[in-house]
């Protein structure tokens, strides 16, 4: 007989469109579990990741981890898009932000010769 799965809170984790696109976050921070996660599996110990971002709390980047393993394959999707260098080149192409020139600024140009 199937059994209904308990909602599970995460107190330190929220999920708001208007904050890093609806991903979720650290309550109170614009810090993706998404980028512990990754700090993580490349190695980085939890008492490594805690010195990278003082501000926040164990019981934080814990929940972060439950959060995590609570919704796996979600996050892996968003990991591996993040990491996806050969979308963010195609999203982004280099040139793009570029600074302009003087000329393209209309400045004068201050080199006398």
């Amino acid at each position: 007989m199937p059994t209904a799965k308990a909602k599970v809170e995460y107190p330190y984790v929220t999920r708001t469109k208007e904050i890093q696109g609806g991903r979720p976050v650290i309550v109170g921070t614009r810090i993706p579990v998404s980028t512990l996660i990754i700090w993580y599996k490349q190695g980085r110990e939890i008492h490594e990741i805690l010195a990278m971002y003082p501000h926040l709390a164990p019981a934080q980047l814990h929940d972060a981890f439950s959060y995590y393993y609570d919704h796996q394959e979600e996050m892996e999707q968003e990991i591996a898009l993040l990491l996806d260098e050969a979308y963010w080149q195609k999203k982004y192409p280099p040139g793009k932000g570029t600074p302009k020139t003087k000329s393209d600024l209309n400045e004068p140009d201050t080199n006398l010769h």
